[in-house]
């Protein structure tokens, strides 16, 4: 199956202080490329989502490749991903997308990644608010880089459309003091330490 992307968006975002009246270096840049797609399975259930899965490479592909060229000149350090099903579909729709098979061009756009990409799906009409959950690439337990953004397409999904998002962050939360793992201390050998 071809999936049809009707159009990408890219949001920056760079966040150069925050509480404190220092600037951060480097700066928090989160970067969202998001992909607006038909949805071939729009008003009819589907049992087998497995050519969803299957076409969902080429996307974690484009997506990976638009994510990191937005984040340039840093290399991704945390990762999370997005759904959002027009009226006519299902949730599920969204999630066959967002499956290893979209994940692992994801891994190899950036450099690598242990870790499970946080994820958030949802059935919504155009316009509507999704948050994306960041988490580290290589240790869920990174407790300074558990983040996300908000992001709205103001006419997408359509009823026959679903948005896919993926979302890179070059750092952690700026002062973030909550403990746990330290990035610099992260293993990277399972995705968890």
């Amino acid at each position: 199956m071809k999936l049809k992307v009707r159009r990408t968006f890219i949001v920056v975002e760079t966040k150069l202080m925050d509480a404190k009246d220092d600037r951060a270096q480097p700066p928090l840049r989160k970067v969202a490329a998001a992909a607006v797609l038909e949805n071939p399975f729009a008003g009819r259930y589907i049992d087998d989502l497995q050519p969803l899965i299957t076409a969902s490479v080429e996307l974690g592909e484009m997506l990976g490749d638009l994510a990191v060229r937005a984040l340039d000149p840093y290399r991704a350090h945390s990762y999370g991903k997005a759904g959002i099903v027009g009226l006519n579909g299902e949730q599920e729709h969204a999630n066959a997308l967002l499956t290893t098979a979209f994940a692992e061009p994801v891994r190899k756009a950036i450099g690598g990644g242990k870790a499970w990409i946080s994820s958030m799906t949802k059935i919504a009409a155009p316009g509507s608010i999704i948050d994306v959950p960041f988490n580290h690439k290589d240790a869920i337990y990174v407790r300074s880089h558990y983040d996300g953004m908000s992001l709205m397409i103001h006419d997408a999904p359509l009823p026959d459309e679903i948005v896919l998002i993926l979302c890179l962050a070059n750092r952690g939360r700026l002062n973030a003091r909550v403990g746990g793992l330290r990035a610099e201390d992260v293993k990277g050998e399972n995705g968890l330490i």
